[in-house]
């Protein structure tokens, strides 16, 4: 073969290889593509030579055509996600449920994890838009092997998902383990429990609510695996809820059906956790001992389960990661209730619905695309009678201590694409501070476009997530509810201190074959989970030997997690002493 026809035909074949492995295509896609490839390396050393220009440029197009065929042919099938790594685990003992009976499968720690139980009956047809209703009892046992489908949402190419490991996580792994799509359903309401190994008696639990903007995210995610808190002697939940359009659609119908609208991921979180108040004993739970734990989205759902009279005695203890709606305007997550409904009805005409029962009989395919314009929680009156902010004002809340902080370089993922210079930086400014971006602009001067870039990133991170910290802080002092707040800083191989960066470390499920971490990150891991588990065990994370997390009268102070570990000044109040008048927090 002419040595252009044999650029391309290997060019063609290292791409083939390369979306075979990133899009977890089938193992017969590569047997496939490796008897194709030996074919056509034998058909060039016996016969192309001889053949025309043409022929070669023939030759290498039908290998083009036949590479596409074979990735299409073995496109990754879509599968339930396994709940443990062996192809044939250990099984747990019988428990049994309100609805059934169920058994688990033995992690290879000894921390027995039950996945897929249904908390509630599938939102689908008729149920899609109701509040949750009791699941199907079952006769026998329920084997839970496997995780339930993600809630539904939009799903990128598994392609893309590998590529965000590899350019963003630095953590991709070769595997032919993992040759599959991952379920998403709007059947999706079942709950995770990792359990300590052996007989335990009055365990402390802990309820892990996803983050995800609340249009994306799954439960069974690594970075926050229940095995590290059950290794401590915590029993560990979390759980599926419904996302985006069909999880926070409001429109009028839905209140005269259902008194509410808006909320119906809230509420199957509720309904979560009454699940847990009436089972978790059998698994040798302390149902009086219950403490939520949120990330992202998760925290902003936890804060506003705090105030929520729907999920008063569901738990004693809440910890907010990376997010809050209490500031007094918050700048994303919630929607007061005549938007949620302008946005509902707009919904509505774009799919000629005059009713909610047309809209339910729509694929769930067809509108989960309409999962940026519903993925806020409303002030409906129902779940939430009014803002976070105004309830916790009144002395309204469910938690009796409340741990919460976020991560030095929030911003990190939400930037990537939209990084500031000095030619843009003033203008982002003043899109989100308004009349009082002079203020702003004076603490914030840059000389250089990486400054600009570097000043940006520390804005766009306070503006929604850090100042929500400072602004739950203060109210929680207000109610004499102890607070502890923290920031961790600790960089790596991985994340760092993105967002979402200190999951491995709250929950110390470090990988142990990670080379992104060194001994220090598994240290600081360590001593970070305990912090946690002393929270979730007693409401304060000082015990014993590791003491000196404070709580700051002032909100000034914060506890720091990262090479240095202490108390230290928040580094962002002069910029929240300017957003506290740009989102109309009361002046004294």
């Amino acid at each position: 073969m002419h040595i252009t026809g044999w650029i391309f035909t290997v060019l063609i074949s290292v791409l083939t290889a390369a979306v075979l492995e990133l899009n977890k295509n089938t193992t017969a896609g590569w047997l496939f593509f490796a008897a194709a490839a030996a074919g056509m390396v034998f058909l060039s050393a016996k016969r192309m030579g001889t053949w025309s220009r043409w022929a070669r440029g023939a030759a290498v197009l039908c290998w083009l055509v036949l590479c596409i065929c074979i990735v299409f042919a073995s496109w990754p099938p879509v599968k339930r996600v396994p709940a443990a790594d062996s192809r044939n685990p250990q099984k747990t003992d019988i428990y049994s449920t309100s609805y059934g009976d169920v058994r688990g499968v033995v992690l290879n720690s000894g921390v027995e994890l039950f996945a897929g139980i249904p908390y509630a009956a599938p939102p689908v047809g008729d149920l899609r838009w109701k509040k949750p209703q009791d699941p199907q009892p079952w006769s026998g046992v329920l084997e839970c092997d496997t995780f339930a489908p993600m809630s539904m949402q939009t799903q990128n190419l598994p392609v893309i998902g590998s590529l965000t490991r590899i350019i963003g996580y630095h953590d991709y792994k070769i595997s032919l383990n993992d040759n599959f799509r991952e379920a998403a359903s709007e059947d999706s309401l079942y709950l995770n429990i990792w359990k300590p190994a052996g007989n335990v008696e009055k365990a402390p639990v802990a309820v892990y609510i996803h983050g995800g903007s609340l249009k994306t995210g799954q439960p069974w995610y690594a970075d926050y695996s229940g095995e590290g808190f059950a290794k401590d002697g915590i029993i560990t939940v979390n759980m599926g809820y419904r996302l985006g359009v069909f999880g926070f659609l409001a429109s009028e119908e839905m209140i005269s059906e259902e008194g509410t609208a808006g909320n119906f991921g809230l509420l199957d979180q509720i309904r979560a956790l009454e699940w847990v108040k009436e089972n978790i004993g059998n698994f040798g739970g302390d149902p009086g001992n219950v403490t939520i734990i949120g990330e992202s989205a998760g925290a902003v759902c936890v804060d506003a389960l705090c105030v929520s009279p729907l999920a008063s005695g569901l738990f004693r203890r809440a910890v907010l990661e990376s997010s809050s709606v209490s500031s007094a305007e918050p700048p994303h997550s919630y929607r007061l209730f005549d938007e949620a409904l302008a946005s509902g009805n707009r919904l509505m005409e774009k799919y000629g619905c005059a009713s909610l029962d047309e809209l339910r009989k729509i694929p769930a395919e067809t509108i989960v695309s309409e999962q940026e314009t519903q993925h806020h929680i409303t002030v409906d009156g129902y779940v939430l009678p009014d803002t976070p902010y105004n309830l916790r004002k009144q002395g309204i809340h469910n938690e009796e201590a409340v741990l919460h902080g976020f991560n030095a370089e929030e911003s990190g993922p939400f930037i990537l694409f939209s990084r500031a210079d000095l030619k843009n930086f003033e203008e982002k400014v003043r899109r989100w501070t308004g009349e009082y971006a002079d203020d702003v602009l004076a603490l914030y001067h840059p000389q250089t476009d990486e400054e600009a870039d570097r000043y940006w990133a520390e804005i766009y991170g306070a503006v929604f997530f850090n100042y929500s910290h400072y602004c739950l802080n203060r109210l929680e002092k207000e109610n004499g509810i102890p607070s502890w707040e923290y920031l961790f800083t600790k960089d790596n191989g991985r994340l760092g201190c993105w967002h979402s960066g200190e999951l491995v470390y709250s929950f110390n499920v470090i990988p142990d074959d990670s080379k992104l971490y060194t001994e220090e990150d598994r240290k600081l891991a360590e001593t970070m989970h305990q912090y946690w588990v002393n929270f979730v065990r007693n409401g304060d994370p000082n015990s014993g030997a590791l003491t000196g997390f404070e709580q700051s009268p002032d909100s000034s102070q914060v506890m720091e997690f990262g090479v240095h570990t202490g108390m230290r000044e928040d580094p962002g109040l002069a910029l929240y002493q300017i957003l506290d008048r740009v989102y109309n927090w009361p002046q004294e």
